[in-house]
């Protein structure tokens, strides 16, 4: 366990769907592609993610996949998801948890499960950590985790059920707040 080593070591936990990749919403509601094939990282992202690496930020995906605990989509399109993403992004690590709201678990946000994990692993103070989502699950598990969160406003129909502390347009926009606060350079991201 790296805790003892890195009590201050920051954390920017991003949500999947809707954040660093295109959501497909119906009903006002976003929801993941079915296919690794349509998976498409959205523009900027891939330059957040190495800005966010070089100002020493640990970067960590966070994602409720409930349609796998649903039986409506396979863990291994899933995890052929997640195997593109790393290949693509120099992200950390990502959690996932694949509950549905029946389950009850401690992960599914807005449980904050999957964010204590993560920093029990990589030694991450919370306090000094960021999350960022496009829905009131994320802000409300970021909440409840103790980090500073980043509303990504996507005007979907459901409403937060607890402020975030900054809202922006997309997470470039979130980026540039973040790498402010943590000491890293202004970048201008491909938006």
């Amino acid at each position: 366990m790296v805790t003892a080593l890195h009590p201050t070591r920051r954390a920017v936990f991003l949500d999947r769907d809707g954040v660093i990749n295109r959501a497909v919403v119906c009903g006002g509601k976003p929801y993941p592609f079915a296919s690794p094939e349509d998976l498409e990282v959205l523009p900027g992202v891939e330059q957040v993610v190495e800005a966010l690496r070089e100002a020493c930020v640990v970067v960590i995906v966070v994602t409720n996949q409930p349609d796998v605990g649903a039986g409506k989509q396979r863990r291994k399109a899933v995890d052929a998801m997640h195997a593109m993403l790393r290949q693509e992004l120099a992200i950390d690590d990502i959690k996932v948890c694949y509950h549905t709201v029946a389950d009850g678990c401690g992960c599914r946000k807005p449980a904050p499960g999957m964010l204590l994990d993560a920093a029990r692993e990589h030694g991450m103070d919370l306090n000094r950590s960021f999350l960022v989502g496009d829905c009131w699950r994320d802000v409300s598990a970021g909440n409840a985790a103790g980090c500073m969160t980043c509303f990504i406003d996507r005007e979907y129909a459901e409403e937060l059920r607890e402020p975030a502390d900054h809202t922006h347009a997309n997470l470039p926009e979130a980026a540039r707040h973040i790498l402010t606060i943590a000491g890293g350079e202004w970048v201008d991201f491909v938006e």
